[in-house]
């Protein structure tokens, strides 16, 4: 797993610990397991990380990991730095995104973000080469430039490609229900997810008056809000769409795959149906969804995992 960050670092193992705010990175980490001979030369999946709420920088290598010990996939992590070049989730900075040159897919797991132009040209590359794109909850609103040009990105980059821009939320003491959509048991990125499950992320409104995500979306997950962070909670508010896919008409033809899912609470991913939501929605993405089994990929964790819990 090629892991970007400051030249000069070197990571000789990663490992995730629950008092640690974020992974150390370094120019590159060899993959482990019995995929790994198979990863230098399978798809390669780019994450390129960057908020300050969620800890993407943790969950996001946790995926890659998974890829690589159990998929034959590549994968290069991005992660936000700050002035000094050092790792800083609320850094303003992403090196590496040249990777996004090779990518097969990009993950975006981005909040708030001031990317210097030669960044964000990079990233507006990849969106418009017609390549698949996923996106995970704050990535609705992954840019925050203060004027034009760029501020067209604020709104634009969730909503021209993953289908919504921010609204609003349900409240960090709160938590969701999130079931299966009606008639989505039979797509391909379904397979293997538990109809209804309880999860720490608290709900993501996508759907308010004449704000709706749009018509071209296939609606996979929706959730219901849940009073308290805990199972067992009221139910409240209105029901709302989690996680959905789009196919973009491309100028060229063919069509550009995109998955969204307003999931990413770090704790989510201890449990299976998140992981194996976004591997078969990557899976779904490269147009490799006829090799999903029925009961869904594989999702066994491939190291530690003991996030931080970000209430």
């Amino acid at each position: 797993m090629a892991i970007a960050c400051p030249r000069g670092w070197l990571v000789l193992a990663l490992a995730v610990a629950s008092a640690a705010p974020l992974v150390a990175a370094g120019a590159a980490l060899a993959a482990e397991g019995p995929a790994a001979g198979d990863a230098a030369h399978g798809p390669h999946i780019v994450f390129v990380t960057g908020d300050d709420e969620y800890g993407s920088e943790i969950s996001m290598p946790m995926i890659a990991k998974i890829l690589e010990a159990h998929h034959g996939m590549r994968a290069t992590v991005l992660y936000a730095v700050g002035e000094d070049g050092q790792p800083d989730r609320h850094g303003n900075s992403i090196p590496g995104l040249e990777a996004l040159r090779t990518a097969d897919a990009a993950v975006f797991f981005m909040r708030f973000r001031q990317l210097p132009q030669g960044q964000l040209d990079e990233i507006v590359r990849y969106c418009k080469s017609g390549k698949p794109m996923l996106g995970l909850r704050t990535t609705t609103h992954a840019f925050k430039y203060d004027g034009p040009p760029n501020d067209a990105w604020n709104d634009g980059f969730g909503r021209e490609y993953f289908g919504q821009r921010w609204i609003s939320h349900y409240g960090h003491e709160n938590s969701s229900i999130v079931r299966v959509a009606e008639g989505a048991a039979g797509h391909p990125i379904a397979r293997g997810l538990e109809p209804t499950v309880w999860l720490h992320s608290w709900l993501y409104v996508m759907n308010d008056g004449d704000q709706k995500i749009p018509a071209d979306a296939e609606v996979l997950q929706v959730g219901d809000a849940v009073k308290g962070t805990r199972p067992g909670g009221e139910l409240y508010g209105e029901r709302q769409p989690v996680s959905w896919t789009r196919e973009l008409a491309r100028e060229e033809g063919g069509r550009q795959r995109i998955f969204y899912t307003s999931l990413g609470h770090p704790r989510d991913f201890s449990y299976e149906t998140p992981r194996r939501l976004l591997v078969n929605a990557i899976y779904w993405a490269i147009g490799r969804e006829g090799e999903i089994p029925e009961g869904g990929t594989k999702v066994d964790l491939a190291g530690a995992y003991d996030p931080p819990d970000p209430h």
